[in-house]
């Protein structure tokens, strides 16, 4: 006769985890511990604490290309005489103005990189500010993971104990045998380990949140959920990583086009005076020059600087075609995800209030004498399997919400 096996320990060990919590409810209105944390990590960012001074540099670079001249004017005196010499009284006094002048188009165009650096400061916080909010965002789901294991451990070793103690009884009663104690002992022992485990892991998820954002864990047991975007909403040119790289093509860009212009130095304007005489006899004569400097040849450091802001706008558009792509795929990926797992939580549902109501049935039959313990321990693991992942998913659910808002660019709201 073949022998039965009845996997007692394994069963006693999934039942433990009777009784989780409801299916966490979610709001839609947006997820206030995600907002406040990516506020609080934001605050505490390099990028963040030197914005003022990027923006402070940038506009006094906007002021500088406003100027009427390049360069500031350059004062030049000049003395001369015979008083070391034979001393007759010959002197020369000359004072000389030296004002750059713009070249061809160089006013406009070094205003236009002064502007396309302006954006791109906005751009690079956008972008910095876009990343921070993937971390938050990962940060807070990764405790909400933790927080939720941790709930249902507690739970499980509740569980382990009051079903310890009603064996012990039923032992001592003679309904049941010695080595079933022993069972529900050691699976109480597991309960308590898998307890420590799941404690240890969520400290680690509570300093990693705490780390990111300098503030304490969220408190809430419920589930904040993001509000989901809308099913048709695309990738634009305001998503923070093509933005930054659509600034930094357009300053390229425009450094491409100055150097263009400034293949040469500055011509500078000369206003003069000279006051000389030729010795003591004669009176000062007063001279006024005005003359024009202009530099010939090409520069041969024009030449590097064209071809260096070519390549970084050669570099920034192709790798503004790649991001633009690969966030296009990744859009649709992660609205494919969100969809299935919509799926996946009707159906986890509908299996949770099946398994859980049949579980109720088995209970009062076991109570009865009816059922025996590996029916009872069986039917008992379905229900907390099923309730687990119903629990389970919506927070896989409302995570790939965040992932998708995150993949569009949008910040916590």
């Amino acid at each position: 006769m073949k022998s039965r096996r009845w996997d007692i320990p394994g069963a006693l060990l999934l039942a433990l985890a009777v009784t989780l919590p409801a299916p966490a409810q979610t709001r839609a209105a947006g997820n206030t511990a995600i907002r406040q944390g990516f506020e609080a990590a934001w605050a505490r960012q390099p990028e963040y604490r030197g914005a003022a001074l990027r923006r402070d540099a940038a506009a006094a670079a906007e002021r500088a290309a406003q100027r009427w001249t390049p360069e500031p004017a350059a004062l030049e005196l000049t003395a001369k005489g015979d008083r070391m010499t034979n001393n007759t009284g010959a002197r020369e006094y000359e004072a000389r103005v030296g004002v750059p002048i713009w070249l061809p188009d160089e006013r406009a165009r070094s205003l236009a990189v002064a502007g396309a650096d302006a954006g791109a400061v906005e751009a690079r916080l956008a972008a910095a500010q876009w990343r921070l909010a993937a971390e938050v965002r990962e940060a807070y789901w990764a405790q909400q993971r933790a927080r939720l294991d941790r709930s249902l451990a507690e739970q499980r070793l509740t569980h382990a104990r009051q079903l310890a103690a009603d064996v012990a009884r039923r032992v001592k009663a003679g309904d049941l045998a010695r080595a079933d104690s022993h069972l529900a002992e050691a699976a109480e022992a597991a309960a308590d380990s898998a307890l420590a485990e799941s404690g240890a892991a969520l400290a680690q998820a509570d300093q990693r949140w705490t780390a990111l954002t300098g503030t304490a864990p969220p408190p809430r047991e419920d589930l904040d959920a993001e509000p989901a975007p809308a099913a048709a909403m695309p990738v634009d040119a305001s998503h923070p990583a093509l933005r930054d790289l659509a600034a930094r093509a357009d300053v390229a860009k425009r450094q491409l086009e100055l150097a263009g212009a400034q293949t040469r130095a500055n011509p500078e304007l000369i206003v003069g005076a000279t006051r000389e005489r030729a010795d003591f006899n004669e009176r000062y004569a007063d001279v006024l020059s005005v003359a024009v400097r202009i530099p010939l040849g090409r520069q041969s450091r024009s030449d590097a600087r064209i071809a260096t802001a070519g390549a970084e706008q050669v570099e920034a558009e192709t790798q503004l075609l790649i991001e633009q792509a690969r966030a296009d795929t990744e859009v649709r990926a992660v609205q494919q995800r969100v969809q299935a797992l919509a799926a996946v939580v009707a159906a986890a549902d509908r299996r949770s209030r099946l398994a859980t109501e049949s579980r109720g049935f088995f209970e009062k039959s076991f109570r009865l004498g009816e059922t025996d313990l590996p029916t009872r321990l069986r039917v008992e693991q379905e229900a907390n399997d099923a309730e687990r992942q119903a629990t389970r998913s919506r927070i896989e659910h409302a995570a790939a919400v965040s992932q998708w808002r995150q993949s569009l660019g949008l910040l916590p709201e």
